[in-house]
């Protein structure tokens, strides 16, 4: 197992946020996490890549726990975070923001770089050179994406990639979260689009105020109309 969370519990100030919230991610799966608006899946996420200390439960990467650990030190065992606020540089060019995404020093056998982000996203290539505060909001989403890539990461927590995107960049999007998954990172997706996180993942979980509700295969939500209707649908 890559990722395990086990019974954590976080709150912001007395609000008791995440009520022992438990998951897996195997190694070189994609797991979706689904649920609405303020049930917690961000404060998860944040837990995880150290932005947010649980007060109670444990988080393991490759066996090692990282609760209490900063999140670059996280980030640097092989956890990459891609916020929903995106959170670029704003005065720093594209490359510049990318360039911030890597880890001197490490070797990896098939490494993103720079190139590889541009090929993927042809639009961030033409902005090259262009300041952060100067990209649409879909560019800044792709920029988001690949300079946490460049982290070459082993498992990747993406929080609401596409929301707010145009059906174009939405689409992109998506085929590059498909070739991460093909790569062999594994991927915690959190989506407001139920067909996107049926297309991407192998499991789903769903949470309903800082609880998991359910947890199956794509198939066993599909056929779950009841878990659908009460805890997904508007």
């Amino acid at each position: 197992m890559l990722l395990e969370v086990n019974d954590i519990h976080a709150y912001y100030g007395e609000s008791h946020i995440l009520q022992g919230i438990s998951l897996k991610i195997p190694q070189e799966e994609t797991v979706g996490l689904l649920g609405r608006n303020g049930v917690g899946k961000s404060t998860l996420l944040k837990s995880m890549a150290g932005v947010i200390r649980p007060r109670k439960g444990n988080i393991f990467f490759k066996g090692k726990e990282t609760v209490g650990l900063k999140p670059h030190a996280i980030c640097r065992l092989g956890v990459g975070y891609v916020p929903e606020e995106r959170r670029i540089f704003p005065k720093l060019s594209v490359r510049q923001n990318l360039m911030v995404g890597m880890k001197p020093g490490s070797r990896y056998d098939n490494p993103w770089t720079i190139e590889r982000i541009y090929s993927f996203f042809p639009r961030l290539g033409e902005r090259n050179h262009q300041r952060g505060s100067h990209l649409s909001g879909g560019e800044q989403q792709m920029l988001t994406i690949g300079r946490t890539l460049m982290g070459n990461p082993l498992a990747l927590l993406v929080d609401e990639p596409t929301e707010g995107l145009a059906p174009l960049i939405v689409q992109k999007v998506q085929e590059i979260l498909v070739s991460v998954r093909d790569a062999g990172v594994s991927i915690l997706l959190v989506e407001q689009s139920i067909d996107m996180a049926l297309a991407l993942a192998n499991r789903i979980y769903v949470m309903s105020k800082g609880q998991i509700v359910f947890h199956g295969t794509s198939d066993e939500l599909e056929a779950a109309k009841d878990i659908r209707k009460r805890y997904l649908e508007v």
